[in-house]
């Protein structure tokens, strides 16, 4: 890790002990605690407020504080953090879940060597990704150019405003055990091998076991 992770991870771990909206101190005082400058701190800063850890509060009695905590929603085996609306998140989710079949049934009869490319390099984008958040997110991204396969607008347009309403919603993702991501990335490999082959069975094997870890 470079200095502004190492930073950033202090500071998660402050903020991970605090009680939620509790304040962890002035940003000046949380910098020299880390021994950085102040654009290093900044910079891990930055990624904690991606991350959903901390707030930052400007004025008198102002500074960082633990984040409040979040509305979490069930994906698969793993947890998003949400701003708000966890049963309409996880309605979404259990309604994109029973219209997969449908799209990757398309995918399997519709799919054109220009839209495989396509999805070999969403993958591509999938296993670039640093950290949980980004991963999921190209994740989806792979999803929503399948579903842009199917030639049913109804279907398409469906679909595509589920993703949009669990993606404007989550704030993070929590970090899954090691492993995971590469596990999650292969699984997304072999089913675009299997649409592209128009391996039927092969496709319906996959997508059960997609359905059991999310």
């Amino acid at each position: 890790m470079n200095r502004a992770e190492r930073a950033a991870e202090v500071l998660a771990g402050l903020s991970r002990a605090a009680a939620p909206g509790e304040r962890l101190g002035t940003k000046e005082e949380l910098r020299q605690a880390c021994g950085v400058s102040a654009g290093t701190f900044n910079e891990a800063l930055r990624l904690l407020q991606a991350r959903g850890l901390v707030t930052v509060r400007p004025g008198p009695g102002g500074g960082l504080f633990a984040a409040e905590q979040s509305p979490m929603v069930r994906l698969g085996t793993t947890m998003l953090a949400l701003d708000s609306g966890a049963s309409e998140v996880a309605d979404a989710i259990r309604v994109r879940d029973a219209l997969e079949p449908l799209l990757f049934e398309d995918a399997l009869w519709h799919g054109s060597p220009a839209d495989f490319a396509e999805l070999r390099a969403c993958l591509e984008t999938m296993k670039r990704a640093a950290g949980a958040t980004a991963f999921v997110r190209a994740n989806w991204a792979l999803h929503a150019r399948i579903a842009e396969i199917s030639p049913s607008p109804l279907l398409r347009s469906l679909y595509l405003s589920l993703l949009d309403v669990i993606g404007s919603r989550t704030v993070s993702m929590a970090e899954p055990d090691p492993g995971y991501l590469a596990a999650r990335h292969r699984l997304h490999e072999r089913l675009v091998e299997a649409l592209e082959r128009r391996d039927r069975e092969a496709v319906a094997a996959l997508l059960a076991e997609h359905a059991v870890s999310g």
